[in-house]
């Protein structure tokens, strides 16, 4: 399984979504979702608009862990939803899938944001990558490890850490200029 990385770079958060919305919105919308929420991949492809219409915060049930969480929606964020939903049916999948009924698959979904990612020179890059440029960036902002591992139901910091990348990037600095 391939590792990837975070977005450890803002620049190239605004050169992902410049490049995304080229292609369309719901795709720059599914980048932005996924930074600005932490949510994984699984997460996200099966919400509805009602799940986010005049709403502060998206609960749900995590795919993965069968947690119930709550996930605030920021001001910002609810900003960019507010234009995206405008006109859809509450039914309406967020990320519909151009060719069915359905919501975009994770493979597509892949397909997509990696081929975005190569266009602007990220390596390392796969949907997690969403998942992870949050939590880099909510611990570069707020550095407190704890709040992080609570957000991601992670079992230890030092677990938090290793995920966004943080314990790799303290090694890289310390051996950069290391000689003997």
């Amino acid at each position: 399984m391939q590792t990837v990385q975070p977005i450890r770079d803002r620049l190239q958060i605004q050169a992902m979504k410049e490049e995304l919305r080229r292609d369309s919105e719901r795709n720059y919308f599914l980048f932005v979702m996924g930074i600005n929420t932490g949510l994984r991949i699984s997460d996200l492809l099966p919400l509805r608009v009602k799940d986010v219409r005049d709403k502060t915060h998206i609960v749900l049930k995590e795919t993965k862990t069968r947690k119930s969480k709550r996930f605030l929606i920021n001001v910002e964020l609810r900003k960019t939803i507010a234009h995206y939903i405008e006109g859809k049916d509450e039914e309406d999948f967020l990320f519909p899938s151009y060719k069915t009924d359905l919501p975009l698959q994770r493979v597509q979904a892949y397909k997509i944001l990696s081929k975005a990612a190569q266009n602007v020179g990220i390596t390392e890059f796969g949907t997690h990558s969403l998942r992870k440029t949050f939590g880099f960036w909510h611990y570069t902002i707020n550095k407190n490890v704890a709040l992080l591992q609570d957000i991601f139901n992670h079992t230890s910091p030092d677990i938090t850490l290793r995920y966004i990348g943080i314990n790799q990037d303290i090694v890289d600095q310390s051996l950069e200029h290391f000689s003997l």
